[in-house]
């Protein structure tokens, strides 16, 4: 929504508030000032600290407006507003169906982004039952290490048995982690290639 606001040219102060927005991919107050931030909004512990402080990207709405300002002629707008649909009809019903690669790549990210977080919930999260899958498989991994360290009194044969079978739980992880990834992009592939292409050169 806000990468089709500040598409529009007819918008006031555009140029202002994307400047406002793109400030913070610049700067930002640093961990210590982010988690008291996050402590007085009773986000800590709180299962929406993984949702809300990274809900808007603000490189992916970038990515967005350009694509929104290259690919979606003003015309369309100019004649739906004469067939009298309002600005929300106009996103809606036009802009919307004619917007799906760039919904699908953004989507995308946003999914590898969100799947592959854990530090902020190795951070921000306490509570084992809020933790995400990336957390849980992390743990599980250290377990196994210190299994693995504490392999005094057993044979060779047992410990290269507890080596293997630590490596099998390690690749395990890998495929665990990676597989619902790897199942999604085929579906999004061809969006994805029209959708990187936003800005480039055409013949």
């Amino acid at each position: 929504m806000a990468a089709y606001a500040l598409s529009r040219s007819k918008l006031p102060y555009r140029n202002q508030i994307t400047l406002f927005f793109a400030f913070t991919m610049w700067f930002n107050g640093g961990m210590i000032p982010t988690y008291l931030l996050y402590k007085d909004l009773h986000l800590i512990d709180n299962p929406l600290v993984m949702i809300i402080p990274g809900a808007l990207g603000i490189w992916n709405m970038v990515i967005t407006r350009t694509y929104f300002q290259k690919s979606i002629p003003n015309e369309l707008l100019e004649a739906a507003t004469m067939d009298g649909c309002s600005d929300i009809g106009y996103l809606l019903k036009i802009v919307l169906p004619l917007s799906k690669p760039i919904i699908a790549v953004i989507t995308l990210y946003y999914a590898v982004g969100h799947w592959n977080a854990f530090f902020n919930a190795m951070i921000y999260l306490h509570t084992p039952d809020y933790y995400p899958l990336q957390l849980i498989m992390r743990d599980i991994l250290i377990i196994g290490q210190n299994t693995e360290m504490s392999s005094a009194g057993y044979t060779m044969e047992e410990i290269l048995y507890r080596e293997n079978l630590q490596n099998m739980l390690q690749y395990s992880v890998i495929v665990v982690s990676t597989a619902p990834m790897l199942i999604l992009y085929p579906f999004v592939q061809k969006y994805f290639v029209q959708g990187i292409m936003v800005g480039a050169l055409k013949g």
